[in-house]
């Protein structure tokens, strides 16, 4: 099987993120990156898929160069091909060009079976480029998938169990396939320190917007059809009030609150 894996450098989550207030997007620059934290979950489902089913994984990620050491801890647990799409022409992409840049590389790489997203960057919390790059490749797409029940590879059939709001479903599609994982499907596993000075002398390819079946127009800011409108940072709300004693008391106290504030009649 040929796994592809789409993962992400994001801001540390303990970083001061700020806004550039022209282009409303990430200013990235002096903030501590890291591995988009679902997508490491993702890379260990596809190296699990491969151990299992034999074959091979390939991870790409769209961003800066520095985009690199998310690749570089990607093959350092395994992945045995790594690419980085890369180029000025990509920048301020909303999901919509993300997902059609991706689907591009994806492209380019070819004769896939499985891709594996992770649901969500903590950058932006969308969960949208996942299913985007589905879509754009005509492929069923399975969502918060906590588990790979079966793959049959020689049938061309993939079932997960899904995990829901309210429950789980069990879901079967056909491969070619794109799943997005939370992370109850596995636990990521630790470089070894073979892996990761193995990673560190590896040359990265870089693909350009030249390198892809892309529609230039497509790209970027400019290709993306949504916009920023504003950016703000919400006011502070007051801290609530705790009503305490029994039950009856207390409800009785809370309706009649709601129904001085006019919530309730």
């Amino acid at each position: 099987m040929k796994v592809i894996v789409c993962v992400k450098q994001v801001p540390d989550t303990e970083a001061a993120v700020k806004i550039d207030p022209e282009t409303k997007t990430l200013m990235r620059e002096g903030v501590e990156s890291i591995t988009n934290p679902f997508d490491e979950f993702a890379i260990e489902e596809g190296l699990l898929t491969v151990e299992k089913y034999g074959g091979d994984v390939h991870v790409i990620s769209m961003g800066p160069p520095q985009a690199q050491e998310v690749l570089r801890n990607a093959y350092a647990v395994g992945a045995e091909n790594v690419y980085l799409i890369s180029d000025r022409a990509f920048a301020g992409a909303d999901t919509w060009a993300t997902a059609y840049t991706l689907a591009s590389a994806i492209k380019k790489i070819g004769d896939f079976d499985l891709i594996i997203c992770g649901k969500q960057a903590t950058d932006g919390d969308t969960g949208q480029v996942g299913p985007g790059i589905a879509t754009q490749l005509n492929i069923p797409q399975l969502t918060y998938v906590d588990k790979v029940v079966e793959i049959d590879p020689d049938n061309k059939k993939i079932k997960v169990e899904r995990l829901l709001e309210d429950g789980k479903e069990v879901v079967e599609a056909s491969l070619p396939a794109l799943i997005t994982v939370v992370k109850d499907i596995n636990e990521p596993r630790l470089p070894s320190l073979f892996g990761i000075k193995k990673a560190a002398k590896i040359e990265i390819p870089t693909w350009t917007a030249e390198d892809l079946p892309v529609e230039k127009e497509k790209l970027g800011l400019e290709g993306s059809p949504t916009e920023v409108v504003k950016v703000f940072t919400p006011e502070e709300r007051g801290g609530g009030e705790i009503l305490e004693g029994e039950i009856p008391e207390v409800v009785s106290t809370l309706v009649d609150k709601l129904m001085d504030m006019k919530f309730i009649q």
